[in-house]
Parts: structure tokens; sequence; C-alpha cells
């Protein structure tokens, strides 16, 4: 299953020429030389990106780096403009970002299903001789030439959206989290980084709401400068709404934890900082009535917090409730 996840591919695409106008004069057996009727070049075909909410990695993309629109064709007498160049359409899926591949530069993000975003235009057909005529040139011989192919190699980059993004160390419990409260069947095994690609499930609410819910690749102390998985999924992250921490029970020291995982979001764009935050101390069946007072004294100031756990689904009714309740006054707010 990682293989199939990519989030991230370079493609080259070649938008098509625009057809040149064309210079003819009116011909037939009762005019043996009437005026100019030239017809204009048909525009050339764009490199067009579409959102598919059926889509969720650009995997389709992977073998698929050369993207040609067909050229527009040239104009015909008798003032018929030449047909255009096929469009050229690559479905992508929702949270798909384009950059220029040589500067970075931000191009543009498809957000919604059947959204259509012009990549590379097609060229303008040239227009013809009849379009030059005028009260001091009766007979124009020129027609102009379509405008060139344009060529651009684009980076395409997949940030996945979601309402929650998980967030917290390898072996944290958040696979186990989203498999309890989902219908997404993540990999879980009791050993770091068991999570190499985000995963997705929606998260039914009181009978007849929803939320989506990413279970994001765990981060270590120097992801943002690319230790272990660094920054590869973080960019994830910055579609979530909210941003549920999670520290196991087992953890030596839940402040000092937490504090890194916030450093190293805030590393990585401190825009993220400004999102919406919860803590969820996991594994918490593993902690008896004294230690979970113990435990209660280490846990960061000013910050919401909930003792859960997976397997015996303490506190879970009671997370979903305080994701709502989150999820719903952004949207009041908004």
């Amino acid at each position: 299953m990682a293989s199939n996840f990519i989030d991230y591919v370079k493609i080259f695409g070649r938008s098509g020429a625009g057809g040149k106008g064309c210079s003819s004069f009116l011909q037939d057996k009762m005019t043996a030389k009437g005026g100019p009727n030239g017809g204009d070049g048909g525009r050339g075909g764009h490199v067009i990106l579409r959102g598919s909410s059926q889509l969720w990695t650009l995997l389709h993309l992977k073998y698929q780096r050369h993207v040609f629109a067909e050229d527009g064709q040239h104009g015909q007498p008798a003032r018929c403009t030449g047909p255009q160049g096929k469009d050229s359409i690559i479905e992508v899926p929702l949270g798909t970002v384009m950059r220029e591949a040589d500067t970075g530069k931000f191009i543009g993000e498809i957000t919604e299903d059947g959204q259509e975003f012009i990549l590379i235009r097609g060229g303008r057909g040239g227009l013809g001789n009849e379009k030059f005529k005028n009260s001091t040139n009766q007979s124009p011989q020129y027609a102009q030439p379509g405008e060139p192919q344009v060529e651009l190699s684009v980076v395409l980059e997949l940030k996945v959206l979601a309402d929650v993004g998980l967030v917290g160390f390898p072996n944290a419990g958040k696979s186990t989290l989203l498999s309890v409260v989902s219908a997404a069947k993540p990999e879980i095994a009791d050993y770091a980084f068991t999570t190499l690609v985000p995963n997705l499930g929606v998260v039914s609410y009181r009978g007849y709401q929803s939320f989506v819910m990413a279970d994001i690749p765990g981060i270590i102390e120097g992801a943002a400068e690319g230790r272990g998985l660094g920054i590869r999924f973080l960019r994830h992250i910055e579609r979530n709404s909210i941003l549920l921490f999670m520290i196991s029970a087992e953890s030596k020291n839940i402040q000092k934890d937490y504090e890194i995982l916030l450093g190293e979001l805030g590393k990585y764009n401190p825009q993220l900082l400004s999102k919406e935050r919860l803590l969820a101390v996991t594994k918490s069946d593993l902690l008896d009535d004294e230690l979970m007072e113990l435990t209660k004294e280490e846990l960061p100031k000013n910050l919401t917090t909930i003792f859960i756990s997976s397997v015996t689904q303490k506190n879970i009714q009671e997370l979903k409730d305080m994701i709502m309740a989150l999820l719903t006054k952004d949207k009041a707010e908004a």
C-alpha cells in the first residue's frame, strides 16, 4: 500500500500552438476578384487540471510525465475559423498544489470536485486577412500567424484535505485511534514508522454528522530539518482545521514531548501554531488512579487534554464531542 501513495510528481506540459490565419479572397463564378475572406486560426489546446474527489493520490501521474495538448488548425477561406486544438485534461485529487519546477513559484491549487484550472494556456489563433481590411487597405494580403506552443515543467504536490490531523511521535497510537473511530484500516504494529503514508478516515458523529481524520506518519525531533521521514509529510498537516496531538501515557515527560512536536511544526511553518489544538494522552488504560493523578501534573498548561484508550474505548466518544465542538465553532466564525 505504501508504494501506491504518491504525493509528489513532476510533469512536463506543452500547450497547443494556435493555427495561423488564412489569407484568401472571394472567388466564384459571379465574382472574379472579391474582397478578403480569410478565416481565423483555431486556438491551441490548453493543459488543464481538474479536481476529482474519487482520487486520493497522484499515482496515476507517476508514469505520465509528459502532457501535450493539440495544436489549433489553420483558418480557411470563406471566413471559416480553424477548429480548436483538443485540451489535455489531467484529473488530480483535491488538495493538489501546483508550482513551477524551476523556481518553486506557486501557480495554483485544486480544492473542489470538478474545479478546473488552466495550467498552460494554448496559443491564440492568428487573425485571417479579412480582419485587417480597412478604408485605406481594401485588399490586405497579411494574415497573422498563430501564437506558439508554451512549455512548462510543473511540480504537483498533494496536501491531504482533512478536518483533523493526528500529530505525534511514531507508535503513539494514531493509527489505532483512526481504525477505531472510522472504517480506515491502516497498518498497525508495535514499532516505529508503521505508518509510511497518510491515511484518511471518515468519522461518523452521532448518526448524521461526520468529519475527516488524517493519520500522518510519526514526527521525530529534527523532522523539520529532514530527520526520520522529514518534511515529506509535514505539509499534509497544513490543510487540517484541528491538530490532535497524541502522546502515549508511557512517555517519560509529556510536557517535553508536546513542546518538541509543537517546535517541529513551528519550524516547518509558523502558521501551523495558530490552528486549534487538542492533546490526547493515549494508552491511558495502562494508568491506575495514582499514576493518572501524577500524569495530570505533567500536562501542558492552557491546553485542552483528554485521556483516551483506543483498546478499551475509554473517552473515545468524549474526544469526538470535543472535536465536533471545535469544528462547529470554526464554521460559525468563518
